[in-house]
Parts: C-alpha cells; sequence; structure tokens
C-alpha cells in the first residue's frame, strides 16, 4: 500500500494531556460521543500530512488550557523508509520538522498527503466562490510542488496592488508595475491550476455518475480572465490578464480593489444541464461533494504514486442511506483511512471485521 501513517502521538494537544494511537494499515474506526476528542485526532493526522488544519485555527488554539506548548508526532512507514513527522506548537507559532530536521509546513505534503472529507464540506456547493478556491488551491498545494509558493506570492502581488488602489492619490506608473506583477504571478498560477483541474474534472463527474446512478454532472472552471483559456500558455495567460486589468482599472480604482483574476475565479457544477448551485437538492449537491473527494483521492494517488490517507470525520451522520453506501464502498480501496463516528451501526459488518475500532470515551 506504499507510504502509511503507522503511530500518531499527541502531547498537550487541544483536549488531549496525552494520546497514543496506532492506526491500521487500512482502516481505522474511531468511535464514541461527541466533544471526546476524534475530530482533534484527525486535525493532528492532516496536520501532519498536509502541513494545515481545515479549522484554520490560531496556534494557541491547538495547546491544551494550562499547558504552555503542545506537540503532535506522526511515523510515516513504506518503501523501506521510516519517516518522523513532527509539529512543535506554541502560543506564537508553530513548527515542523522532518527526521529532525526542521522544514516548512508546505513541506510536510512531499511524504504523504491526505484527503478530509467533513461535515463543513457538505455545503461546499451552495456556499461562495471562495469555498469552492480553497478546495481546489488546498488539494493543488499538496500533489503540485512549487504550488503554495506560487499562490502565496501572486496573493501578496494583489494585496500589495490593493494597498495601492486605497491610497488618496494613486501613482498610475507604479500600479503599471503592479499590473505587470500580478498578471505574471497570476498566469503562473492559473495555468497551475487549469492543468489539474482538467483532470480533477473528469473523475468528478465519473464518480457522481456511479454515485448518481447514472445522473450527469459537469464542473467547469469559472474564469474571471474570460473564457477558452483551459490550453493557453503562461504566456498567454501573461497577455490576457494584462488587457483585462487595463480595461477594469476604471472599476477597480472605484472598488480600491483588483476585481479579475484567479483570486476571484470560481468552479461550476451543472446537474442535469441545471446550475447545481441554484437548483440541485440537498441530496445532489452532497453527491457533488462526495464524488469531488473521491476524484481528489483517485488523482493524488496518481500524481504522487501512492494513495493518500482518507480522513472520513463524521460525515455517516450526514448521509442519506445510499451515499452512505457509496463513501463506504469507497473506503479501503488500497488507500489507509481514518473515520470518526458517533455510531458504529454507519458500517456495514465486513467493513468492520477488518478494520481497527478505537473507542474514545467521555
Amino acid at each position: 500500500m506504499g507510504l502509511l501513517v503507522t503511530d500518531v502521538s499527541l502531547r498537550d494537544f487541544r483536549n488531549f494531556e496525552r494520546l497514543d494511537l496506532t492506526l491500521a494499515p487500512q482502516v481505522t474506526v474511531l468511535v464514541g460521543p461527541n466533544a471526546v476528542g476524534k475530530t482533534n485526532t484527525v486535525e493532528a493526522v492532516q496536520l501532519l500530512t498536509s502541513g494545515a488544519s481545515f479549522r484554520r485555527p490560531a496556534p494557541a488554539q491547538l495547546v491544551r488550557d494550562g499547558a504552555e506548548s503542545a506537540r503532535i508526532d506522526a511515523r510515516i512507514v513504506g518503501d523501506g523508509r521510516v519517516i518522523d513527522h513532527r509539529c512543535d506548537v506554541t502560543a506564537t507559532g508553530r513548527r515542523f520538522s522532518r527526521n529532525g530536521k526542521r522544514c516548512r509546513a508546505a513541506d510536510m505534503p512531499e511524504t504523504l498527503v491526505s484527503v478530509l472529507f467533513s461535515p463543513d464540506d457538505l455545503a461546499l456547493v451552495k456556499r461562495g466562490a471562495s469555498v469552492r478556491r480553497d478546495e481546489l488551491d488546498f488539494f493543488a498545494r499538496q500533489v503540485s510542488v512549487g504550488y503554495a509558493r506560487v499562490l502565496a506570492e501572486y496573493q501578496r502581488a494583489v494585496e500589495q496592488r490593493n494597498r495601492l488602489l486605497h491610497e488618496e492619490h494613486v501613482d498610475l506608473s507604479l500600479l503599471d508595475a503592479w499590473d505587470a506583477s500580478v498578471a505574471l504571478g497570476g498566469a503562473t498560477l492559473l495555468a497551475a491550476r487549469l492543468r489539474l483541474f482538467s483532470r480533477l474534472a473528469e473523475k468528478v463527474a465519473r464518480a457522481y455518475g456511479a454515485i448518481a446512478g447514472g445522473e450527469e454532472l459537469s464542473c467547469s472552471y469559472v474564469c474571471t480572465l474570460g473564457e477558452g483559456l483551459s490550453e493557453a500558455g503562461r504566456e498567454e495567460l501573461c497577455e490576457v490578464f494584462l488587457n483585462c486589468l487595463a480595461s477594469s482599472r476604471a472599476e477597480d480604482l472605484r472598488r480600491q480593489q483588483t476585481c479579475v483574476g484567479p483570486h476571484r475565479d470560481d468552479v461550476s457544477f451543472v446537474v442535469g444541464g441545471r446550475d447545481a448551485r441554484a437548483f440541485a437538492s440537498q441530496g445532489q449537491q452532497r453527491s457533488v461533494v462526495l464524488a469531488l473527494k473521491m476524484a481528489e483521492v483517485e488523482l493524488a494517488g496518481e500524481i504522487l504514486g501512492n494513495m493518500p490517507v482518507l480522513l472520513l470525520d463524521d460525515v455517516m451522520s450526514e448521509l442519506d442511506g445510499a451515499r452512505r453506501e457509496a463513501a463506504v464502498s469507497f473506503v479501503g480501496r488500497g488507500m489507509q483511512t481514518v473515520i470518526t463516528t458517533t455510531n458504529l451501526g454507519y458500517f456495514s459488518a465486513e467493513l468492520l471485521d477488518g478494520a481497527k475500532v478505537v473507542e474514545f470515551g467521555e
């Protein structure tokens, strides 16, 4: 199965004074009532694989009340290697290391990545565009080397341009310079996004059809720079971006913000020819998200040559029977999976017989 997380150790992390957990090679189920630390455990695994948490906490929130610092460790084993990941947390920051050598958070996925499916994800289709962009960027940062750096550089350039637009008397020659910087960074980011999205979209549509009994789904990248850019190279995208910035300059000056670019783009899902955000039922929207997560797992395995760790955090209680069955059938297909739940009744006896079940008490 390639690389696997074998052991997780938490010290003064969230609600835990101490937790030592050994994960099964295939399926580990963490069961117990709410507010006992199941999601905190999943968060720790995500931090040590993706370098980030879906909760986006301040460092101080990760440290147990009354403690000065926290520490989480994970041992990753496979392909003849043993790799120890560690994160030390204080109220002011986090420090990551691999085999005792300090590294950046963005470096953590270079060993092993994870895909998380949580109840918050179920609203992805109907929420704002930034949620869908963030989902795509979070996945891309894990599977694409250098993506995190490109994204950060573009975001800094946009912030600087916006800061200039807020000045009472904008220096137009300086704005020209920031236009060039934003366009170059944005073209690099957009080219990477479009390449990844084209591969992901095909898999999402196929997974959705399997979940929804053949119902058709199409997903597209909605670009503020215009249509027909999926095959464009970086130079062409840069030129298009510069033209768009010139066309939108008056509006940008009026609104004091950069109105076009990858930071304003969206992802559209269409079910049966109708916009899923406006017309799809709740069940259809949830099927779209489940299909997206399945597609991310499959694509991550293709790109990296190692299946990701799948983290299912209390989603079974939010799915109806058919979608729950689809999710369970996906579990354990050549990948390590960690599931949290309050009710083992959501799972088949066959799955539980082959899984490691860990009970979390009150």
